[in-house]
């Protein structure tokens, strides 16, 4: 029934933009609420600075936070932008991924950016990678591979078993060797979990790219004035969201 309409050149790309704006005014509350021990399932939304319950209508996402110039409709404080930036980018990834892969496939890679956003918000925040969201993230890919999306199921395993075990095995050398974390617990399993969607062909590609965005990040971090060194820490869940998706939704070979 969905299938012409996931196939349209225009609409697709349109209602993949409204889910994913809905899904976004979900993530928005989840990496707010998740850190502060508040469930994300229950309860009203409620200001944070007036506590107002919100109507419906201050609800919608983006078209809400708009209409009300970023500001709370009770007691006109600032909303904050992060939840317009996490409502649009979650439109964005639904748009783009059914503009270039109409059908199934850009239902799945629209699936893969949604899962993979609210790790990245999380570990740039809170240098946090919830398991159950690394382990939702599995079982997305779990699913396309059941839908018989590519790549196969033995490069995805291997790719899960590779991702994991890479970064599993830096984290334990560098333990060993400097008597200190070097890598959060959640990272090997974020890889993994990456590996089991990507398979294990595009895992180097995917870890040059994120370790290329955090070269980037450190350079411009000393450019700024900021002391880079090896205590520094990165959010490397979150680099290794921003060079996954796009080589899923360019569909970008090794």
């Amino acid at each position: 029934m969905f299938a012409p309409l996931l196939n349209h050149p225009l609409l697709g790309p349109l209602a993949a933009a409204i889910a994913g704006a809905i899904f976004g005014s979900f993530i928005g509350a989840l990496v707010v609420r998740w850190p502060q021990g508040r469930t994300v399932m229950t309860g009203r939304s409620r200001c944070d600075s007036c506590d107002t319950n919100l109507k419906p209508w201050q609800l919608v996402p983006i078209v809400s936070h708009l209409a009300l110039r970023g500001r709370c409709a009770a007691c006109r404080q600032p909303i904050g932008w992060e939840g317009l930036a996490i409502e649009a980018g979650a439109a964005l990834i639904g748009a783009l991924a059914l503009a270039l892969h109409p059908g199934g496939a850009g239902v799945a890679i629209a699936a893969f950016g949604w899962l993979l956003l609210p790790l990245a918000v999380l570990d740039l925040k809170h240098y946090w990678l919830p398991q159950p969201l690394t382990a939702a993230l599995a079982l997305g890919a779990l699913a396309s591979m059941g839908a018989g999306l590519p790549p196969d199921w033995a490069s995805r395993l291997i790719g899960a078993g590779a991702g994991f075990g890479v970064l599993w095995s830096v984290a334990t050398g560098y333990r060993q060797l400097r008597g200190r974390e070097g890598l959060g617990g959640g990272d090997p399993w974020m890889l993994g979990a990456i590996g089991l969607w990507l398979g294990w062909q595009l895992l180097p590609l995917v870890l040059m790219i994120a370790s290329g965005l955090g070269l980037a990040a450190a350079l411009i971090m000393q450019r700024r004035g900021a002391a880079v060194d090896g205590a520094t820490r990165f959010p490397l869940g979150t680099l290794l969201a921003l060079a996954a998706w796009p080589v899923a939704l360019l569909g970008l070979q090794p």
